[in-house]
């Protein structure tokens, strides 16, 4: 086990109803004049922005909004939000919605306190020191944003799909209702239940030895998922289910599957070049990379890959090549049967252009990148074609 520094700083009110704390919240956080950031669906349909502002209008709280986040968040939406921002003199971000509200809202946190582009701090010219607070209510449980401190935004000029990470920049507080979750289309609520296995997968597929406690975590937290997820997609209202389901993606996000290990992150990056170039829904993305990832890396680094399919969807093979093919195969059966793609067909990608995609993965993620296999351009192209089969 390697050393490591676990900062879990985020306070979550978590429960029906807990949405109606948002201003008991903020002033707890000392919050005086929050910058709204909300989508464009549910949150205005379903009438919790109206709400919310309510809220902080019965208390005296003042706040200017930012409306119109999009899937795959663009920078575009958070030059939009810093100008609103130093005009109205706000001093906190409020994320109303899930991982791309909450990841604008975290851009533009980062961004007012600092003298240059924000930009910077994707493309790595610069970290983050400081940041206004940010607080969340969330809608959808998939990126696990709302306790992390990580980020990731497009720029639309040469389509960029970066992300940085602070622990400045973890929330304050979330408020999680299970309950806010009902009304989520079974697409969207499986893209995001994929989502938060592919951070835990990211954890778990490393290196690192002697790390028992953390593979164990991780590989509980992925079998509560694929326990209640066929739950949420049977039954949307199955508030014990959306609960856990809810909980899971925070877990997966948040530092507590991943002390003392060192981490992967190849597949977010093969996945971020997929979705900035054809605009998929990220998490139907990496269901359609991690599995071709995992088909490329056991023929390199088998280890890990059979312990998950032993561990995590009770394989009986004792030969451990064997036992990742068929450990891969059940992920693939379980994807399938939430609705999820497992290929760039699925995706409605008929011809990729699987060079394209390596190359500008290379030129963002480094000429080679990964940990549990190392990939460079060659690599990186034999992956997406596999995930075009």
């Amino acid at each position: 086990m390697n050393n490591f520094v676990f900062f879990p700083a985020t306070k979550y009110v978590f429960g029906r109803g807990v949405e109606n704390k948002v201003a008991e919240q903020l002033e707890a956080f000392d919050m005086k004049k929050p910058l709204i950031v909300y989508g464009k669906g549910s949150v205005v349909r379903s009438g919790l922005l109206d709400r919310v502002k309510k809220s902080l209008e019965e208390a005296g709280i003042p706040f200017a909004e930012l409306g119109g986040v999009q899937p795959n968040p663009v920078d575009s939406k958070v030059y939009e939000g810093i100008e609103i921002a130093k005009k109205e003199g706000i001093d906190s971000v409020l994320a109303v919605g899930g991982g791309s509200s909450i990841d604008t809202a975290k851009a533009i946190a980062a961004a007012i306190p600092y003298d240059g582009d924000f930009w910077d701090f994707y493309c790595g010219k610069a970290k983050v020191a400081k940041a206004l607070p940010v607080g969340v209510v969330l809608t959808i449980p998939a990126a696990g944003s709302e306790g992390s401190g990580n980020t990731v935004i497009t720029k639309l000029d040469g389509l960029h799909k970066l992300g940085m990470g602070s622990d400045v920049l973890r929330p304050k507080f979330a408020l999680m209702n299970p309950e806010l979750t009902f009304t989520l289309p079974p697409y969207q609520t499986a893209a995001g239940i994929t989502d938060m296995m592919a951070h835990i997968m990211e954890r778990y597929f490393s290196n690192t030895p002697n790390v028992e406690i953390t593979d164990r975590v991780a590989e509980g937290v992925l079998k509560a998922i694929i326990t209640e997820a066929p739950k949420v997609i049977a039954n949307p209202d199955d508030y014990d289910a959306r609960a856990n389901i809810m909980w899971s993606g925070t877990l997966a996000h948040n530092g507590v599957c991943s002390g003392g290990r060192e981490e992967d992150w190849a597949t977010h990056g093969l996945e971020h070049e997929l979705s900035a170039v054809y605009d998929v829904t990220h998490g139907a993305g990496l269901a359609v990379m991690f599995p071709a990832w995992m088909t490329y890396a056991m023929e390199k680094n088998p280890g890990k890959l059979s312990q998950f399919a032993r561990r995590v969807f009770d394989v009986d093979e004792p030969d451990d090549s064997k036992a990742a093919a068929l450990g891969i195969n059940a992920l693939k059966k379980f994807l399938t049967s939430i609705g999820m793609p497992v290929s760039m067909k699925e995706l409605g990608i008929e011809t990729p252009d699987v060079k394209l995609l390596a190359e500008k993965v290379t030129e963002n993620k480094g000429e080679v990148f990964g940990n549990y296999i190392k990939i460079d351009k060659n690599v990186a192209e034999e992956i997406y074609k596999i995930a075009a089969l």
